[in-house]
């Protein structure tokens, strides 16, 4: 093997060493961030969890940055997409014929709730006192809007949905149905079953869209 090559591959596999801890951290991070909360959880605990040292956790991110990404991850599979369908959780959907597409859209964004509401619970919680959150908490919001609006649009351009003068209104109603509020509290707060909830998401979808 040549010099090149063996510094080639010395730096690909500590680029994926690199990968692997960030994920063990990151992981580590949302199992403390959603059993613990935000307070609770300290860099240190993390570092225990993930197997590394507390520093090699303070060079990845802050407790805030953790926070953010053990989110993102769990509930999109990726960091910091400009959209959901950059991610695993909508990745390949528009492609989908008009019979299945709907439905593939509320499975994969209820099967994300069911992972990460209480994260995003958490999430909310630290928005209130932790400008980093918070401030990536609005982005996150936005671009929820933004999905969403483009959501109504391929749904209307379809025939999937009745057309409508208020689209961004309609991408409102929506984001409240599939948001990860609506989940916490039909599921973790008032014990409906996971098969409970997507029924009723499939239908309350379906009534929104003109389509009940």
């Amino acid at each position: 093997m040549s010099s090149v090559s063996t510094r080639t591959y010395r730096s690909e596999l500590r680029a994926q060493q690199a990968q692997g801890t960030r994920r063990r951290i990151i992981e580590a991070s949302a199992a403390l961030f959603a059993t613990k909360g935000y307070q609770a959880t300290t860099i240190a605990a993390i570092a225990r969890s993930a197997g590394v040292s507390a520093e090699t956790v303070k060079a990845a991110a802050s407790k805030a940055e953790l926070l953010i990404s053990a989110f993102e991850v769990t509930f999109s599979g990726s960091e910091g997409a400009a959209s959901l369908t950059e991610t695993e959780v909508i990745a390949g959907v528009l492609d989908l014929p008009d019979d299945t597409f709907l439905d593939t859209v509320l499975t994969q964004v209820a099967a994300a709730n069911a992972r990460a509401h209480a994260l995003w619970t958490v999430l909310l919680g630290a928005a209130l006192s932790d400008a980093v959150v918070d401030d990536a908490l609005q982005g996150m919001l936005q671009r929820r809007a933004a999905d969403l609006t483009q959501l109504v649009t391929v749904l209307v351009d379809r025939g999937i949905a009745a057309p409508t003068a208020d689209v961004e209104g309609r991408a409102a109603v929506l984001s409240f149905l599939l948001s990860p509020e609506a989940y916490q509290q039909l599921v973790a707060q008032s014990g409906w079953s996971p098969a409970r909830y997507g029924r009723w998401l499939r239908d309350a979808v379906a009534e929104e869209l003109g389509k009940g």
